[in-house]
């Protein structure tokens, strides 16, 4: 897309008027040479006389007034450093700015750059990569970037929107709960993957794309939140067909176990984000590390492909149970550190702050 659409999307996600403004209105210049990650418009629309440059150049500035609008503006125009910077708080790029992306959990320095022909494949990768978050599983943090990259350039080449590429995952993610069903896991588990990588895809797309939108937040968060138990019920079915089924009371109360306690535990988060605004995952980095591994579908389902590895598919459930359990303990124990140093009078604040 043109700069100037790439410019009016992040605007309108960011609710803010694009265009002329009036003469002695506030307003956020974009130097159009340059392409920068959306959270830096968020971050000067917030400050006020704050200025982002590179080689001295403006890429973005908040001016006060028409004055300090004119100086940037100018300095934009000729592609030179700022004459007269005054009351500016001038930031340089090269100096590591970083600033709390609290969407994604993380704190980055977002990239900028010039753009030209020559740099739009490592503006298409530093826009990628900026989209993820800081703190999640292992799998979407080290296995997946650079598949989901190659699909992500591809989508957006093709014009698929994130939409599409969520309702193909959708239906792998259907597939392979058959397939578990039937003790197909090798089959399933080739499904789940191409789903689970997928299920980044459509996301990176988004912000990259700038297209992000409410819909398609539920459509994807909703499978996210459904699917799972119905892939622990169908792999617990599928043990009769693969030849080592489980006890029928056993099997149940396996389910009842990763499910209910699973909810338990997003309760205990959800408690956490009550009492102390922010996620229970970026409070200490010991936190954001255990995020890696919490039982959730990714990290559950490295369980069972070790499992399988073993062909014993029936101690890969159990272990996803015991390891769920796991998880919530730990959880309980990270809610109730937090209260005891509250109590204590020690500040409760993200180590990304």
């Amino acid at each position: 897309m043109s700069i100037d659409e790439r410019t009016r999307r992040m605007a309108d996600k960011a609710k803010l008027p694009f265009g002329d403004a009036l003469a002695d209105a506030p307003a956020l210049l974009v130097n159009r040479s340059f392409v920068f990650d959306p959270p830096w418009l968020k971050h000067h629309a917030a400050n006020p006389g704050a200025v982002l440059t590179i080689g001295g150049v403006p890429v973005i500035g908040h001016g006060r007034d028409a004055a300090e609008r004119e100086r940037i503006a100018a300095a934009m125009a000729g592609g030179r450093p700022l004459a007269d910077t005054g009351a500016l708080d001038v930031v340089a790029y090269e100096d590591g700015a970083s600033i709390v992306n609290a969407e994604l959990r993380k704190r980055e320095t977002p990239f900028a750059m010039p753009l030209t022909p020559g740099t739009v494949k490592a503006a298409e990768r530093a826009s990628y990569f900026g989209a993820y978050k800081g703190v999640t599983d292992i799998l979407t943090k080290y296995l997946w970037p650079e598949w989901a990259l190659v699909l992500t350039r591809i989508a957006a080449r093709i014009g698929m929107t994130p939409n599409m590429v969520t309702a193909l995952g959708a239906a792998l993610c259907v597939a392979a709960t058959f397939a578990f069903w039937h003790g197909h896991y090798w089959l399933g588990m080739a499904m789940g993957l191409v789903f689970m990588v997928l299920d980044t895809v459509d996301g990176k797309l988004a912000r990259c794309t700038i297209t992000s939108s409410w819909w398609g937040n539920v459509f994807d968060h909703g499978i996210d939140l459904v699917h799972p138990p119905f892939w622990w019920w169908a792999w617990g079915v599928g043990l009769a067909a693969y030849g080592l089924p489980l006890a029928p009371g056993l099997l149940w109360m396996l389910l009842a176990v990763i499910v209910g306690v699973y909810v338990l535990q997003r309760v205990v988060e959800g408690e956490f984000i009550r009492r102390f605004g922010m996620h229970i995952h970026v409070w200490r980095k010991v936190d954001s590390d255990f995020r890696l591994i919490t039982a959730r579908r990714n990290p559950n389902m490295v369980i069972l492909f070790v499992s399988m590895l073993f062909q014993r598919p029936d101690l890969g459930l159990i272990a996803v149970a015991w390891w769920t359990v796991i998880s919530f303990v730990v959880h309980v124990v990270q809610l109730v550190q937090a209260m005891l140093a509250r109590a204590n009078g020690r500040e409760i604040r993200s180590w990304l702050a």
